[in-house]
């Protein structure tokens, strides 16, 4: 999310389109992003479980699909960050099952610091985002969409491998998480906060929630194994 636009609507102010989109723009230039390819290294490097390998690599395919749609409403909307966000979202998740770490501000941690800031700043909000948008509603239609945001709802509509509704979501959540000591509050307060993102994302498309899944193409994929050989990931590359 642009620092520009964050202040301003935290002060509840209107910033104008363009000014928005040229500094917006600017900015996005002087970014370091990972590449498909070392994000696929970085995923080896960090023994990552097989199982969250592949509902990574789903969450990616759902923010590269949204992004691009949202892309011709907000042009200032980076696909390649956005999408490397995605794929790189657990990236510290495996370990944690061991350390107990908080794996969206820790995995937020480590792309910052191999020099990735932007996306490590989308990673670390991935389970709960910074600032929700609950000034928005469907009368307003100028309400900006952040790289943050896909990515936040991307991963809320992946269970496992597949692209489910945010209920089939919520119920594994709960089932998993809602017996331990202050989360039921916790989940209610996510989940209110990503159904009216929901809304607000689905308001600049031409499909509605339910039809997701079958817009989802898998154009991202996981490689066969850690040691195919570069020149073969790059045939395949999408970002």
């Amino acid at each position: 999310m642009c620092l520009i636009w964050f202040v301003a609507t935290q002060l509840n102010m209107k910033v104008d389109n363009n000014v928005y989109c040229n500094f917006h723009k600017t900015f996005m230039e002087l970014m370091k992003i990972p590449s498909e390819k070392e994000c696929f290294e970085l995923i080896w490097k960090m023994n990552m479980m097989s199982h969250i390998i592949d509902h990574s690599v789903m969450v990616a395919n759902v923010a590269f699909f949204l992004s691009q749609k949202l892309k011709i409403k907000f042009p200032e909307l980076d696909v390649k960050l956005t999408t490397s966000a995605a794929l790189l979202h657990d990236i510290t998740k495996t370990r944690s099952f061991d350390t107990k770490e908080s794996h969206a501000q820790t995995g937020g941690e480590l792309l910052t610091s191999l020099g990735y800031r932007e996306t490590g700043d989308i990673i670390r909000q991935h389970v709960i985002l910074d600032s929700y948008d609950n000034k928005w509603n469907s009368h307003q239609t100028d309400s900006f969409v952040s790289e943050q945001e896909i990515v936040n709802y991307s991963d809320k509509r992946v269970l496992h491998d597949s692209v489910v509704l945010l209920e089939k979501r919520l119920e594994y959540i709960k089932l998993k998480y809602g017996t331990q000591k202050g989360f039921k509050n916790r989940i209610k307060m996510v989940w209110d906060n990503t159904v009216n993102l929901e809304k607000k994302l689905f308001s600049y498309l031409d499909i509605s929630p339910e039809q997701l899944s079958q817009n989802v193409k898998k154009i991202i994929k996981r490689p066969d194994n850690q040691k195919t050989d570069s020149s073969s990931l790059k045939n395949n590359l999408v970002f």
